[in-house]
This record gives C-alpha cells, structure tokens and sequence, in this order.
C-alpha cells in the first residue's frame, strides 16, 4: 500500500523579469510536514502506521507499526534508542468477522526477518538494524500453529511483537527504513488444507531520524 506524501511545490511566474520581481516582494514560505520531516515518513508524523497487501482475493494482511511513544518520534536522534513495535494480522474479507474459523481461509506466518537500510548526509549507506526469527518463538505455547507456522486469524490474534529498538546510527542519518519480509501460507479455499500455497510478502517501513535539538 503505498503511503501518501505530504506537501507541494509550487513555481511563480515572472512576468517582466527581474524588474517584476524587484516591484514585488517573494512571499515567506509556510512550513509544511514535508518541511518539517525531510525524510518522508508518515510514521514518524503520525507516530504509527499501518501497511496492507492483498495475499488472495478479498484477503488482507496488514502489518501495524507504532512508537512506543507516538508524540515523541521527532526526539529519535541518532543516538537516542528508538522504540517500536508491531503486529501482524490477517482479515478474510468474504465472512464475517465473527465467522467460525472453518468458514476463514487460514493464513499462518512462519518467518519474519527485517533488514534496514540507512539515508545520510553523506551519501553513506549502512544496515544497522536486523531482526529474524520463527513467529512460533514469539509467542505464547498456547497458540494456535501447526508445521506451516503461527495461524494469524485465530480468536487469539494474530503475530504482537511488542517492543523492539534500533540503537545508535551513523550521525548524519536523516533516516532509516526498515523492510520486511513475512512468510506465510495462504488457504485458497476455507477448510481446504490442500489448497495451502507459500507466498512472502514485502513492505517498506521508512522511519524519520532527527538532528539533536542542540546541533541546531
């Protein structure tokens, strides 16, 4: 799902050249949110986000993301630790929300990994954030899985990733976009176990960094 950006430039019109420009003062630009955050990130503006991909026909999985602290996003510095966390969840559009579980097609999730991927003054580019790990570690004994991972639409919920950090980046990073890549088997048909296929879904999380206030 791509993201909406925020803000527009706009080019004024000379008419006579640099004697219209001296008869009329420019005007003072306004700030806008795309002033505000260089690195675009609706994100970082509104301290939280959610990113959703079609796995079948009228089935979505969403992946949401927030700030630990959603009205604090323009103190993640460099070197502040920066907290976040999210969640993975699936909707089987063609049922109720209530429908039973067999009247759903099952989606479960067996890997995530998270790689980043750094923008800098610079030009540099690092990777200092990774995250890999089986969703079936991550959560509770008692949920719902079976050999194809962590069953996403269950009455327990679905994948709940709490809090994670991404500590100390170069100094001159102006952001750092994280990107996922989920595993997970897809039911074509409800109550079809033969129907399962493996597909991997990818989305790109890109996350503001900050100048400490006192570095102007």
């Amino acid at each position: 799902m791509a993201l909406p950006t925020a803000g527009c430039a706009q080019v004024g019109e000379f008419i006579d050249g640099v004697q219209a420009a001296a008869a009329e003062p420019a005007p003072t630009p306004t700030s806008t949110a795309s002033d505000e955050i260089a690195f675009d990130s609706q994100f970082s503006y509104d301290g939280s986000v959610a990113l959703s991909s079609d796995v079948a026909d009228g089935l979505e999985l969403r992946l949401d993301a927030w700030a630990a602290d959603p009205k604090r996003t323009h103190e993640w510095t460099p070197t502040a630790e920066k907290t976040l966390g999210f969640a993975v969840n699936v909707y089987d559009h063609r049922v109720d929300e209530k429908a039973v579980l067999t009247q759903k097609r099952r989606v479960y999730i067996s890997q995530i990994a998270i790689t980043s991927q750094t923008a800098q003054t610079s030009g540099q580019v690092s990777t200092p954030f990774r995250f890999t790990a089986d969703p079936r570690t991550l959560v509770p004994t008692d949920t719902l899985r079976s050999k194809r991972g962590l069953l996403l639409n269950s009455y327990q919920g679905g994948l709940l990733v709490p809090e994670t950090a991404i500590r100390e980046l170069p100094d001159d990073t102006v952001g750092i976009t994280l990107q996922f890549a989920l595993t997970v088997w897809v039911e074509q048909a409800a109550d079809d176990d033969a129907s399962f296929e493996q597909i991997t879904i990818y989305q790109d999380l890109p996350i503001a960094i900050f100048a400490p206030e006192n570095e102007g």
